[in-house]
């Protein structure tokens, strides 16, 4: 039994990327735990959001799991450990011999830890399979994409003290700090607006992020309010805007020559794609002024120090991989990259979003984001490993959703949820139906879990210790507090057993603990290869940090970039619409985004009392001329259709959205988004198009209460 004389325990909060460091009071009972701020906490100061202050009330939920349960004739029941590792290692090995390793698909959490990720990713590749993948596949997938193959890295390129303390143009674009990482926008960006730094914002929504910089009551800043899926031609207009005044005035500066010259390739390329660019034409179709987004590129260009922001407004489209593209050529003709204050930097959504990538959780890479498909690097790994690896890539978690019963009979999840979390989310749930074995590993009974033949109790994060990596690469130790539900396991120790139970004691998965397996992935990943537990230390590092004793890198690229050619790739980009636009039937276009409140599917922040009061149900933003002709009433109850489903929900009549537009969220498993969103994929990245559909709306409906979340 615990004692009220325990000393407080620093950890990482379990919600977003920021990577806030918070400590946790153990209290006399198991799962009595309560917050603490931690003053000295090296990302937030000490600062805390909602959700972190939240965060223990999940730990000893009513709805956890706590022991093993197998599904018989439609039916779970109770079972013992042995029992479920029996079933799962002989299906495993069925499933293997009658199809193949590639009939196995396996999922990763950017709600786990580095170690965990790294094990399960192991796990899939010494079975036979690249089909491995994680929920950055659905959020960051295109801007991974696109940094690693023009600038080296799929990360933030700056970090947010540097930032704070050198930009001066702030250029966020599909991202919402203020809503998604309200510490980073506190902590961070307000502090470097107090001190003169300007915003722009460009977002079909007004929400957190314009209000908390004040963006409408200011000239200094500016709210480029777009139509959904138009961000390459803005910033086209942007781009040419810049090259066109460096024509006119080629001693102010508009571009950097020396930098453009010596440190990038592919530039002509990009001024031959605008040569017959019409700019007025685009700025109609993005339905914002052509002169206000001719001033915000002045704002930047002129800038010393000009940093973007991206998100999933930019990455989660069928174009997502060119409109991150389009913001690095931004950064590159302009020089703001390499230094302090610049850089593209994607905010991460999840906590460990970042290092679920870095630990190689993805189909075509291994651990440092080393190409499976290079034999060098595939085999530098194999030789700490011990096994072949496969050559190929395999499949995304979307793709190996859509084989559900075909090529693919069998998933193993762990932590995650892919029935609330992926696009078209009817349809998966009938697909995933179509499989022979399931194992489901996760804390909660999720809407996933419920299809599962084998689910596993696993351990919360505040049970359990491990590294994460936020937002801007900064590895760091979460420590265990206590354990609560004694028949739980840490999932290391979960996949860890099923693998040595799969492949022998001498099969590369008998590890003792989270440092241990932190070992080894020094060894593989080039990136980590400089951290201990030590060194972490309660600071943590910043890769890359190649040799033991570096402190890690602040900023990257300063001297060159991590290309094969060493240069930052530039490549002109055209306009692709979404996939489905308005039209007679479906009028509307629907986009979606997350709230501060919630996080995700709701698996933790929907059974946090605190944080569920704030947003009880689910709701759709609407404009006031399209509420005038549907006869919307603000508060009234609504149903929203696209091709996929529909949800009843309630409508806010507001401003903050585009006429023509809807905005609503995907967290709430009776009314979620994501039965309306689009599963068409961008053909590089294969993340989904989340954030345009065609839609229309109903009125004159029974109202109907949201059911209380399983998700």
């Amino acid at each position: 039994m615990a004692s009220e004389e325990q000393d407080p325990v620093k950890t990482i909060c379990p919600y977003c990327g920021v990577g806030c460091g918070i400590q946790v009071k153990p209290g006399e009972e198991p799962g009595d735990m309560r917050f603490m701020p931690w003053g000295e906490a090296p990302v937030n100061e000490g600062k805390i959001c909602i959700k972190g202050g939240a965060a223990t009330q999940v730990v000893d939920h009513e709805d956890r799991l706590t022991d093993p349960l197998i599904k018989e004739e439609g039916e779970f029941r109770e079972a013992t450990w042995e029992e479920a590792y029996e079933r799962i290692t002989e299906e495993f090995e069925r499933i293997h011999e009658e199809y193949g390793p590639d009939a196995m698909g396996f999922y990763g959490s950017s709600k786990t830890m580095n170690e965990e990720n790294y094990l399960l990713q192991k796990l899939a590749r010494r079975y036979g399979t690249n089909n491995v993948d994680n929920c950055t596949r659905m959020c960051h997938a295109s801007t991974v994409w696109a940094l690693r193959t023009s600038l080296g890295a799929g990360a933030m390129t700056n970090s947010m003290k540097d930032l704070r303390e050198e930009a001066d143009v702030f250029w966020i674009q599909g991202a919402n700090p203020g809503e998604q990482h309200p510490i980073a926008n506190s902590v961070y960006f307000r502090q470097a607006v107090l001190e003169g730094a300007t915003v722009i914002q460009v977002d079909p929504h007004a929400n957190k992020t314009t209000r908390s910089f004040k963006i409408s009551e200011t000239d200094r800043h500016m709210h480029l309010q777009l139509e959904p899926g138009t961000d390459i031609p803005l910033l086209n207009i942007v781009l040419k805007t810049i090259l066109e005044k460096h024509e006119e005035n080629p001693d102010e500066g508009w571009i950097d020559e020396e930098f453009i010259e010596e440190r990038t390739e592919g530039f002509e390329h990009l001024k031959e794609t605008l040569e017959g660019f019409d700019a007025a034409a685009a700025a109609e179709e993005c339905g914002v002024p052509l002169e206000d987004i001719e001033l915000a590129a002045e704002k930047y260009a002129s800038a010393d120090n000009a940093a973007v922001f991206t998100g999933m407004g930019m990455s989660q489209h069928a174009c997502g991989v060119d409109n991150v593209q389009n913001e690095i050529n931004l950064a590159l003709i302009t020089g703001n990259l390499g230094k302090p204050g610049t850089g593209v930097n994607p905010l991460r959504g999840q906590n460990n979003v970042q290092g679920t990538c870095d630990v190689g959780a993805m189909p075509n890479v291994l651990p440092g984001y080393q190409l499976v498909d290079d034999d060098e690097a595939r085999e530098s790994v194999e030789d700490v490993w011990g096994f072949d690896v496969p050559p190929e890539p395999g499949l995304t978690n979307v793709e190996i959703s859509h084989e559900f019963g075909e090529s693919v009979k069998g998933l193993y999840v762990m932590g995650e949820n892919p029935v609330m979390s992926e696009p078209d989310a009817n349809d998966v749930a009938e697909r995933i139906q179509e499989l022979e074995f399931i194992v489901a590993q996760d804390i909660f009974m999720t809407e996933t879990a419920k299809y599962a033949d084998v689910v596993l109790p696993a351990t919360t994060w505040a049970e359990r210790g491990g590294t994460v990596t936020n937002t801007d690469r900064r590895v760091q130790r979460m420590r265990p507090v206590q354990k609560v539900h004694e028949n739980t396991k840490h999932d290391l120790e979960i996949v860890s057993e099923i693998g040595t139970r799969l492949f022998g004691e001498d099969g590369g998965f008998d590890f003792s603990d989270p440092e241990e397996v932190f070992e080894e992935l020094r060894l593989v990943c080039p990136s980590y290869h400089g951290m201990t537990y030590d060194a972490l230390g309660e600071e943590g590092i910043q890769w890359p940090c190649y040799e033991e004793g570096d402190a890690g890198d602040q900023y990257l690229y300063e001297d060159s970039f991590d290309t094969e050619s060493g240069l930052g790739h530039i490549e002109g980009v055209n306009h692709t619409p979404p996939a489905e636009t308005p039209d007679e039937e479906y009028p509307l276009i629907l986009t979606t985004a997350r709230l501060e409140e919630h996080y995700n599917t709701g698996t933790m922040s929907r059974r946090s009392p605190t944080l569920n009061r704030q947003h009880p149900e689910n709701f759709v933003d609407v404009h006031p001329n399209d509420a005038e002709r549907y006869g919307i009433e603000d508060g009234q109850e609504v149903t929203i259709r696209s091709r996929r489903g529909e949800i009843t929900v309630e409508a806010q009549v507001t401003e903050d959205i585009k006429e023509g537009s809807i905005w609503t969220t995907p967290h709430f498993a009776a009314a979620s988004a994501n039965k309306l969103t689009n599963d068409v994929l961008d053909e590089r990245a294969k993340i989904p198009e989340y954030k345009a559909a065609a839609a229309e709306i109903e009125v004159g409906i029974e109202p109907a209460g949201d059911a209380p979340a399983d998700d």
